[in-house]
């Protein structure tokens, strides 16, 4: 399994927007400078971030973005799912394949278990637990107070 650019700086547009979180939101420039994403590439990050409710602008002129869920409530796979349909380590699990040893492979389980095992882990992983790693990895990067501006 590898994630795609757009599913991993969707991670980091996330990151960004839950770190510098305000009442004014984080402005799309802002977010480009900062995780060095073209603006035009991370317009289409953040189509696909509202689209999936993640986030959301700020009503008014020249808003920014904020989160629509508390960092805690917004899970690694949440963000995945943003960008991709579903985990799927191989064609098999689908349902969209046909495999002539489908039901009498003994590998087809265990592949289920791993595609299984991968999504636990990624429903596992919060905002909230990536946002203390940014702070752990660069002290300097302490997050804006939040203003409970979540529509949760």
């Amino acid at each position: 399994m590898r994630l795609n650019a757009k599913t991993r700086y969707g991670i980091r547009t996330m990151l960004e927007i839950a770190m510098n979180d305000s009442l004014t939101g984080v402005y799309q420039k802002e977010v480009s400078e900062r995780q060095e994403i073209s603006l035009k590439y991370l317009d289409h990050i953040i189509h696909a971030l509202k689209t999936a409710m993640l986030i959301r602008n700020v009503k008014g002129k020249k808003s920014g973005y904020v989160l629509r869920k508390s960092p805690e409530n917004i899970s690694l796979y949440d963000i995945y799912q943003a960008f991709e349909p579903a985990i799927c380590v191989v064609d098999c699990l689908t349902g969209n394949e046909v495999c002539d040893r489908s039901g009498h492979c003994s590998a087809q389980g265990i592949y289920g278990d791993l595609n299984q095992l991968i999504i636990n882990y990624m429903q596992g992983i919060t905002l909230q637990e990536l946002i203390n790693k940014e702070v752990s990895l660069n002290p300097r990067t302490e997050p804006e107070p939040s203003k409970s501006v979540y529509q949760e």
